[in-house]
């Protein structure tokens, strides 16, 4: 399914895409939640690029749950609901296990639903005027396992229960003392900050990179499915590589390596 709503773009080896709903604060639909997905899956399977970098359209917010106006037709009955949340497991599971890294770009509201986009990401940039909240405790909702414990995944216990118990909104300040976001700089420099943490992980060994993220999507699973085999031939694949021999070479040499991914 294609959208207006979902926008995806590249720039060299950094696919972007950017949840293009502003005048609802890029609030999700179910096609939004598909059309992402679609986006995602096109970035991991075109070959080269390397990171995708994920964000909001405006100024107001990265996305700010789920699009109300919307579930009069998309949740009026319980094949409906059952479809809806099938289409959002489908796009946070594919952005969790993405075998490249993924960057939340985030500026203004994180609530909800989009809180749990930022949190499928693996690294997370907001802007110092962002707000997060999981209002589910003063909606009456039920909340996934799976979300409580990619939360607490993140940010530990004490600080997950404090966000569903309280269901309050908390500013980019707190979220990075929770350890919920890497890294907060001003508003109108996130941009900046995203793109160059983008450049950052594309300057960086490609064989090494892809390691680390397989390695890392291995460990959410529960250890008697993991692939520990493939996780030990791509480590060892690094170190009999020319690109190791060229890291080592350039270090000595005081340059930058030029990598072939080999």
């Amino acid at each position: 399914m294609t959208t207006d709503r979902i926008i995806s773009k590249r720039e060299g080896a950094v696919g972007y895409i950017t949840f293009n709903n502003p005048e609802r604060h890029n609030a999700m639909s179910l096609d939004m939640w598909r059309g992402g997905e679609a986006a995602i899956r096109e970035f991991c399977d075109a070959g080269d690029i390397r990171v995708i970098v994920l964000t909001g359209a405006g100024e107001k917010a990265f996305v700010a749950g789920a699009d109300i106006s919307k579930f009069g037709k998309e949740r009026d009955s319980q094949a409906a609901v059952d479809e809806y949340g099938a289409a959002v497991k489908s796009f946070q599971d594919t952005l969790t296990i993405a075998p490249i890294p993924t960057i939340a770009k985030i500026g203004g509201y994180a609530i909800g639903g989009g809180l749990a986009i930022a949190l499928c990401c693996d690294i997370r940039i907001a802007s110092d005027d962002s707000r997060f909240a999981v209002p589910a405790a003063k909606l009456g909702l039920g909340y996934a396992a799976a979300g409580i414990e990619r939360l607490m995944q993140i940010v530990g216990p004490s600080f997950a229960m404090e966000i569903f118990y309280t269901a309050r909104q908390f500013d980019a300040a707190e979220a990075q003392t929770m350890g919920l976001v890497n890294r907060v700089v001003k508003d109108g420099a996130v941009e900046a900050a995203a793109d160059e943490m983008a450049t950052t992980i594309t300057g960086n060994a490609p064989m090494t990179v892809d390691a680390v993220k397989f390695i890392a999507n291995q460990t959410r699973k529960d250890e008697s499915q993991r692939d520990l085999a493939t996780c030990e031939a791509m480590v060892q694949a690094c170190f009999d590589s020319a690109d190791y021999i060229e890291g080592r070479r350039a270090f000595m040499e005081k340059r930058k390596p030029v990598w072939t991914g080999s």
